[in-house]
């Protein structure tokens, strides 16, 4: 199963994209015995337009339009289900099993995501309850994936 992570913001060199192409690496030699990954990123740039409800619209537009044609959407949001790792881990398990060949997160900008990205999503999930830049939720959603894999695979990288 691919796993795509869609963002708006570009990840500027320093210590988020240090973190995250550390956990991004990690993630496709891990998983391919599993049938997970690879794991690649779509970035796309805030939008410019005048409104917030513009933007978010505008973003999610650019953003749908960049991940692959089947796709198992989950959008982050604060408000979404908050899961454990190991809960986590047998989600991503369960969507490889049921056949989903891509899956796609999405992380939103500042102004939050689009009605369109809600729309289209099969699950809303929180990293959270506090609000994260994009850049660390991005980090923190990357590690979680090679974590889960890390379950998956029985591998003592997570100890509960």
């Amino acid at each position: 199963m691919h796993l795509t992570i869609g963002a708006v913001g570009k990840l500027k060199a320093g210590p988020d994209r240090d973190l995250y192409q550390r956990y991004a690496e990690r993630v496709t030699p891990a998983g391919k015995a599993l049938g997970l990954g690879p794991l690649t990123c779509v970035e796309i740039s805030e939008s410019r337009k005048g409104s917030a409800k513009e933007r978010r619209e505008e973003e999610a537009g650019m953003l749908l339009s960049k991940l692959p044609d089947v796709s198992f959407l989950v959008t982050l949001d604060e408000k979404g289900e908050a899961l454990t790792s190991e809960k986590f881990a047998r989600f991503l398990g369960k969507q490889r099993d049921a056949g989903v060949s891509n899956l796609s997160f999405i992380v939103g900008g500042p102004d939050g995501l689009g009605q369109a990205v809600h729309d289209k999503a099969a699950r809303t999930l929180a990293l959270g309850a506090m609000t994260l830049p994009h850049g660390l939720a991005r980090v923190v959603l990357t590690e979680q994936v090679y974590r889960a894999v890390t379950i998956l695979a029985g591998h003592p990288y997570h100890r509960s």
